[in-house]
C-alpha cells in the first residue's frame, strides 16, 4: 500500500480557486497537498486571457489586500492594463488586465513550488474518505488514500464534464483534458443536492491571418496601474487589443447551424451564464440587432494565438469557421480550435456555511465553479477564503468571514449561501449595496489589517497601509487649512464655468465642487502643489474621494451599522421554524433549509420578508 503522511489540508484541483486555497493555507503554516489531474495546467486560463473587469477587478484587489497571490501574478504577467469606468464615480472604477496566458500559469506554478509547505500529486481524485460525518482525506483513481485534517474541493468544470460541438459530444473537463468521475456520485449518496450548469468558450485563431487594419485599436492606459498594493513591476510597453463586429452575413451562416445546436435542440440541460451568452444565443435573443461587438485579444507577448471574445459558440466547427471569415478583418482567418460548450456538475451553495464549509460533512469545503459561480476572480476569492478557514479549523482558531459592508468577497459568499444560484453567478457592482465603501482603491485599508492579524498579510503590507492612512490624513488636513484668495483662483474657476469666489476660502471647499479636480487645482495654485508634494498619488486620491463623496460615505456607513446590529442577533442551534405559525410558509421552508446563523443572514434569504424578520426578532428576544 502506498503510504503518505497525513496532511493538514488536501486541495483537489489546481485552477484559480485551488491555487489560492493551497497558497493561503500553506503560507499560514499548514502542510498542504495540491492534487490535480495535470500539473502542466496549473492555473490555466481556460477562457479569456484576462483578469479583472467591472466588480471583478475589485475582487482581485481584495484578494491582494488579504495576502493572496492573484494580483501579484497578474502584475508580473500582464500585457495590457486598463482602468474601466474612469468617466463614472470611483465606486465604478474597475481595473482589468490582459494577461500572457502561458506566463500566468507558469508564474502560479513557480509561486506554489516556492512555498515549502506545498506538496503536489498528479492524479484524478475519485472519492472522499468520510468518517463520523467528517472528511478525513481523499482516494485517487489508483486507489491511493491520502489522509488529511481538512479537504477543499475546487473541481471547476471537471465533475462529469461533457463537451459539446454541434451534434458531437464527449467527456472532458476542458479541451483535450478528461473529466472527473466519482465525487458527485459519492456526495449525492451522502445527501447533497447536485445540479448541472453550462459554460462555453470561443474559437482561437492565428493572429498572423488577421487583418488588423480593418479593426478598431483598443490600447491600454497611457499610465498603466497595477493590481497589487506591493511594488510589483509597472508595464513599460503594452500590446493592443482590437474591436470588430459581426454582421448580417455572419448571423445568416450561424442560423444555418441552429438545427445542429446542442443548446437549441435540448441536448444541453445545464443553464449557462446569462451575462456572457454564446454568439448564437445573442443573435437569437437580440434578433433586432444587426451586429455584435467582437474583441480580439492576444494570448501573450510571443504567441500568435488570439482569443475571439464575444464569439463563444457550440455550433458545428464548419459553421463557426465559415461565420468567422465573414467578420471584418477575419476574411483569411485560420482557426486553431473551435469553440465549444461544456456541461458540468455543481452543488447549490445553500448547502454551505458562511466559511464555504459544507453543512452535511465537517472539514470539507467547496470553492469555485463547483459552487455555481463563473469567472477566475470569483473562484480565486472563494479558494482564498476556504484555505484560510481550513487553517483556522486546524489551528483551533475562530472562523474568518467578511461582511457585505467589508468586501465584495463578503457579498459574493453571502449571496451564494443565502440565495443560491440557478445560473452561473457572476459579480457585478450592482450586487453590492455598499459599493461606495467597497472601492478598488481602498481594499488595502479595509482588509489588510484583518489579514495581518491572521498572519497572512506581511508586516510590509501593514506598514504600507498605515503610511497610506497617515498620508491621507495629512492631505486632508492640508486642504482643510489651505486658504485660497479670489484673485488667485477666479481665472481658473471662470475657465471651468464654476462660480467665482468673493472672499478667501479653503481649498477643501473648492474641491467639493463638481468638475474641480485636485491636480488641476494644484496646477493653478503652485503653493498648494508644494504643500502636497510630500504625499503620493494614492493618498491624494483617497483624500479627494473622502471630500467629494463625504455625504454618500456617511449614509452607507450608517446603513451598514444598522445591518451589523441584526448580525448581533445570534441564532443558536437548529430552530424548528415549522413550529412558528406567524412565519410565512415560504419563510419557514427557506429558513429550515438554510438554517441561518444570525438574524441578519435570515433577512437576506430570498423569500424571507421584513415581517418574517420581525417575527424572528420577537422569538429571539423571548
Amino acid at each position: 500500500m502506498f503510504q503518505q503522511e497525513e496532511y493538514d489540508l488536501i486541495v483537489v484541483g489546481a485552477g484559480h480557486a485551488g491555487c489560492e486555497a493551497a497558497a493561503a493555507a500553506a503560507n499560514l503554516g499548514l502542510r498542504v497537498l495540491l492534487a490535480t489531474m495535470n500539473l502542466n495546467t496549473i492555473a490555466q486560463m481556460s477562457c479569456n486571457p484576462a483578469m479583472g473587469g467591472v466588480a471583478k477587478g475589485q475582487i482581485v484587489r481584495e484578494i491582494d489586500a488579504l495576502g493572496g497571490q492573484s494580483g501579484i501574478i497578474t502584475d508580473r504577467t500582464m500585457i495590457q492594463f486598463r482602468m474601466l469606468n474612469r468617466s463614472k464615480g470611483p465606486a465604478m472604477w474597475s481595473p482589468r488586465a490582459q494577461s500572457d496566458r502561458m506566463r500566468f500559469a507558469e508564474a502560479w506554478r513557480l509561486t506554489l513550488e516556492g512555498i515549502a509547505n506545498v506538496d503536489f500529486w498528479q492524479e484524478a481524485v475519485t472519492g472522499l474518505l468520510i468518517e463520523n460525518d467528517a472528511c478525513v482525506g481523499v482516494r485517487t483513481a489508483l486507489g491511493i488514500e491520502f489522509r488529511a485534517k481538512t479537504v477543499v474541493l475546487t473541481n471547476g468544470t471537471f465533475l462529469n464534464g461533457l463537451i459539446h460541438i454541434g451534434e458531437k459530444n464527449f467527456g472532458g473537463g476542458r479541451a483535450a483534458e478528461k473529466n472527473s468521475r466519482g465525487i458527485t456520485e459519492q456526495l449525492v449518496e451522502l445527501g447533497f443536492e447536485a445540479g448541472r450548469m453550462k459554460t462555453g468558450t470561443p474559437p482561437r485563431v492565428d493572429g498572423r491571418s488577421l487583418d488588423y487594419s480593418k479593426m478598431e485599436v483598443q490600447d491600454g492606459d497611457q499610465h498603466p496601474s497595477r493590481f497589487s498594493y506591493l511594488d510589483t513591476p509597472r508595464l513599460t510597453q503594452q500590446r493592443p487589443c482590437y474591436i470588430t463586429y459581426t454582421n448580417e452575413r455572419v448571423h445568416s451562416i450561424l442560423r444555418e447551424g441552429f438545427e445542429k445546436s446542442p443548446m437549441f435542440q435540448g441536448r444541453i440541460k445545464g443553464l449557462g451564464p446569462r451575462y456572457c451568452p454564446s454568439v448564437e444565443d445573442k443573435i437569437n435573443r437580440f434578433a433586432d440587432k444587426d451586429r455584435h461587438q467582437i474583441f480580439v485579444e492576444p494570448e501573450g507577448w510571443s504567441t500568435v494565438e488570439c482569443y475571439v471574445n464575444g464569439f463563444s459558440s457550440s455550433l458545428p466547427e464548419d459553421v463557426q469557421y465559415r461565420a468567422l471569415r465573414e467578420i471584418a478583418g477575419f476574411e483569411k482567418a485560420k482557426m486553431f480550435r473551435p469553440g465549444y460548450a461544456i456541461e458540468y456538475d455543481f452543488f447549490p451553495p445553500t448547502q454551505l456555511t458562511n466559511t464555504l464549509e459544507t453543512k452535511l460533512v465537517r472539514n470539507l469545503w467547496l470553492a469555485g465553479q463547483i459552487n455555481g459561480t463563473t469567472g477566475y476572480e470569483e473562484a480565486a476569492c472563494q479558494g482564498l477564503m476556504a484555505g484560510i478557514n481550513a487553517h483556522q479549523r486546524v489551528a483551533g482558531k475562530p472562523a474568518f468571514t467578511l461582511g457585505r459592508d467589508e468586501a465584495y468577497i463578503g457579498v459574493l459568499i453571502d449571496d451564494l449561501i443565502n440565495k443560491g444560484t440557478e445560473e452561473p453567478y457572476r459579480m457585478f457592482t450592482s450586487r453590492a449595496e455598499h459599493r461606495i465603501l467597497l472601492r478598488q482603491d481602498n481594499a488595502d485599508l479595509r482588509l489588510t489589517p484583518r489579514a495581518h492579524a491572521l498572519g497572512l498579510a506581511s508586516d510590509e503590507r501593514l506598514t504600507r497601509v498605515r503610511q497610506k492612512e497617515a498620508d491621507t490624513a495629512a492631505v486632508l488636513a492640508t486642504l482643510e487649512k489651505f486658504g485660497v484668495e479670489p484673485t488667485a483662483i477666479n481665472p481658473f474657476l471662470a475657465a471651468k464655468n464654476s462660480a467665482e469666489i468673493h472672499e478667501k476660502t479653503r481649498a477643501v471647499n473648492l474641491l467639493r465642487r463638481p468638475g474641480v479636480e485636485l491636480a488641476e487645482l494644484a496646477a493653478a495654485l503652485p503653493a498648494l502643489a508644494e504643500a502636497l508634494g510630500p504625499y503620493g498619488e494614492e493618498a491624494q486620491e483617497q483624500a479627494v474621494i473622502q471630500i467629494k463623496y463625504e455625504t454618500y460615505l456617511l449614509k452607507e456607513q450608517q446603513q451598514a451599522q444598522r445591518m451589523r446590529e441584526l448580525e448581533d442577533f445570534r441564532i443558536s442551534g437548529r430552530l424548528n421554524y415549522q413550529a412558528m405559525p406567524a412565519l410565512s410558509h415560504e419563510a419557514r421552508e427557506k429558513l429550515l433549509k438554510i438554517q441561518p446563523e444570525t438574524l441578519g443572514q435570515a433577512s437576506r434569504i430570498s423569500g424571507v420578508s421584513p415581517a418574517d424578520v420581525s417575527v424572528l426578532m420577537v422569538y429571539l428576544n423571548r
